[in-house]
């Protein structure tokens, strides 16, 4: 293989990565509207910035039980509990899917409670990295529209503002972000997606090559590096909406919307570059940077009020 195919090839994991991203949003954004429907907010008041301290609190109370499990060596704390989260999302988003049929609310409920409980025992059971891969995509898309629905503007700036600080500290200062990723890798859950290097890959083999001390196969994304800056996404596309009824472009999308996404995509560019050479990065300084100044640049384009 030439020099300049080997290149190519090594930067397609990337561009996967980016259509990963890419379609957590697009997906999110066609459930926000089902889920504001049934009334999915995790938050009373979507204006009061005190939601945002309060989810950093959560973030840290969290990482810290984490931390102390995979310490005390106690990872099925960690198993059961992201488990139980992921089956609960996955009902919200098969819920609010099946609402906007003519279902009953008694037989949707059943549905959506069967679908989340199958896939969840799926994931325990065969945790191989399309399965991983594609309920990160539900549970992903469903959590950030949950988020972006439930905070106005302004206060997803601060939080997002907040966990990029936060995040760089944990990865370059502290260092107990990577230790929390090598702690949780092998329980082969939903927290990533898995990019494999070659198509007979498998995650589920892989998973156990850190014991014999060879190198990991695939390249791995956070599912947070997906969600946070879409939650910016969904939050430009309802709030601008419902405070100052900007126009929806083809019905769907605002301006300041596609800007966010556009900025998401540029901030995981500069991130990849560096990911290229080698050293872990912490993602949400660009992700959380570059979704921040698309949607300024989008409200400038489009003339709408900043929040």
């Amino acid at each position: 293989m030439s020099s300049e195919n080997k290149s190519i090839q090594e930067y397609v994991p990337m561009l996967a990565m980016a259509g990963i991203i890419l379609v957590v949003q697009i997906v999110a954004l066609l459930l926000a509207a089902p889920m504001a429907a049934n009334d999915m907010r995790a938050f009373e008041n979507p204006d009061s910035t005190a939601n945002s301290i309060f989810y950093i609190i959560f973030v840290l109370a969290f990482t810290f039980v984490l931390l102390m499990a995979i310490k005390r060596n106690m990872k099925w704390i960690i198993q059961l509990t992201i488990l139980l989260a992921v089956g609960s999302t996955m009902y919200y988003v098969f819920f609010a899917l099946l609402s906007i049929t003519n279902i009953s609310p008694l037989a949707n409920n059943a549905i959506s409670i069967t679908v989340a409980a199958a896939l969840t025992i799926l994931l325990y059971k065969f945790p191989e990295w399309y399965v991983i891969n594609i309920i990160g995509l539900i549970i992903g898309a469903g959590a950030s529209a949950i988020f972006g629905i439930s905070l106005s503007i302004l206060p997803v700036v601060v939080l997002l503002a907040l966990l990029a600080i936060y995040d760089a500290i944990a990865v370059y200062k502290t260092k107990h972000m990577i230790d929390l990723a090598e702690g949780v890798m092998d329980l082969r859950l939903p927290i990533l997606f898995v990019i494999p290097k070659h198509i007979k890959y498998s995650f589920i083999e892989d998973s156990f090559k850190k014991d014999e001390g060879q190198k990991r196969e695939a390249f791995f994304m956070g599912l947070g590096d997906a969600i946070m800056p879409t939650i910016l996404v969904v939050s430009a596309n309802v709030f601008l909406v419902e405070k100052y009824g900007i126009e929806l472009i083809a019905g769907f999308i605002t301006i300041p919307a596609i800007a966010a996404m556009v900025g998401t995509i540029i901030g995981f560019i500069a991130l990849s570059m560096l990911v290229m050479k080698g050293k872990p990065q912490a993602g949400l300084p660009f992700l959380n940077g570059g979704v921040i100044l698309g949607y300024i640049a989008g409200v400038l384009i489009s003339g709408t009020p900043l929040y």
